[in-house]
């Protein structure tokens, strides 16, 4: 017997530095919900794919088409989805959810070790594992911001996953 997932009427944001779990827990939740799931990356221009792979920090300008794109995604999508987007920044978050009233962002909190850690050990990323200690110098942790759950990205995944869904179903 299947039992059918709770509906969510908003999308949601996979949040934080490279290596802190966005894809799988997105993939997760999204999978339990019946939700798609953009995959932020994906949305990167060739010329951002190689400023990374050779360890060149993007700045503002660099992610301004790219959140800009992402933003498009969310506002035409028929459905609620999962995305999953670094949104280092309050001002970055700020532009998705122009796009999107009423986003929500699940933040996923790890050290820089934990993360350093983890980049350490992906093979076919494009992502240089050099540039996360920029990542973590234009984070801007959202705490207190609305519609924002941060959780521990290293608890469990079908803790996480449990959780992150009694929270987009409440």
């Amino acid at each position: 017997m299947t039992t059918s997932a709770p509906p969510i009427s908003r999308h949601v944001v996979f949040m934080g530095v490279s290596g802190c779990g966005k894809s799988s827990l997105g993939q997760d939740v999204t999978r339990q919900l019946h939700m798609a799931l953009i995959e932020g990356d994906d949305f990167h221009s060739e010329s951002n794919r190689r400023k990374m792979s050779q360890g060149i920090a993007l700045n503002d300008e660099d992610r301004a088409g790219w959140l800009a794109e992402l933003g498009e995604q969310l506002r035409q999508a028929p459905h609620p989805v999962g995305l999953t987007c670094s949104a280092l920044k309050r001002s970055y978050r700020e532009r998705l959810r122009q796009a999107a009233p009423g986003l929500r962002f699940v933040f996923l909190d790890l050290t820089l070790e934990q993360a350093r850690e983890r980049v350490s050990t992906r093979s076919a990323h494009f992502f240089n594992p050099a540039l996360v200690d920029s990542q973590f110098a234009t984070l801007e942790r959202p705490i207190g911001e609305n519609g924002v759950l941060q959780v521990d990205a290293t608890e469990a995944p079908q803790a996480l996953c449990a959780r992150v869904v009694a929270w987009l179903s409440a």
